[in-house]
């Protein structure tokens, strides 16, 4: 017969097993490749993790989202959440071989600001171009791609292209952030023929 201090020693050592066996364990993310590859038939939102130390939150370096499917509310929330980030639409997101569009380099000296946007196969027509910049050093450029297309007219004859490596045509948009505020009404910018968008932009 088991004495009933042999019994209450049993149930305590089974309790603290079972503690240690749902014990939860603080992990550390990993750092993972942005996705590439076909659209997803769905999109995942992950839940806000709680933070309880401020001094806990990992700083991670550069990062891409991914989001298939989005309002443009929705994007609009994404954009202003990363003020150092650059998103793109569109051609520009599509992500094909190519050149690539909207590759953003951004330069400061004491009284200004500059910039470089790769905007290879972009047409220059006023009407369908556009960079405008807002007080708080914003920047949105709008355009079109006019290469990659499946059929070329040229000189009355049509050409059916056997390769498409070219950047997609279609609309696109391309937003970034400056380090910090602009006197936007004296912004100078050149779109070269190399594809290349050059702007700057003096310090308020």
């Amino acid at each position: 017969m088991t004495s009933p201090a042999r019994v209450e020693e049993t149930r305590k050592n089974e309790a603290e097993s079972l503690n240690i066996r749902h014990r939860i364990l603080n992990v550390a993310p990993i750092n993972s490749m942005p996705y590439i590859g076909p659209p997803l038939p769905h999109s995942y939102v992950p839940s806000s993790p709680r933070v309880e130390d401020p001094e806990a939150i990992v700083k991670v370096g550069p990062a891409m989202v991914y989001c298939p499917l989005t309002t443009s509310k929705k994007w609009d929330h994404i954009v202003s959440a990363s003020k150092t980030g650059v998103s793109l639409t569109g051609t520009a997101a599509m992500g094909q071989v190519g050149p690539v569009i909207g590759r953003v380099d951004i330069g400061e000296n004491e009284n200004s600001y500059f910039f470089r946007v790769s905007l290879p196969g972009v047409a220059r027509d006023q009407n369908s171009f556009s960079c405008d910049m807002e007080p708080d050093g914003n920047v949105k450029i709008k355009g079109v791609t006019t290469t990659g297309e499946s059929i070329v007219c040229k000189n009355s004859q049509v050409f059916r292209m056997q390769s498409r490596n070219l950047c997609p045509p279609g609309h696109f948009s391309i937003t970034f952030q400056l380090p910090g505020p602009v006197n936007n009404l004296q912004f100078s910018g050149a779109f070269g023929a190399d594809g290349i968008l050059e702007g700057t932009v003096p310090k308020r």
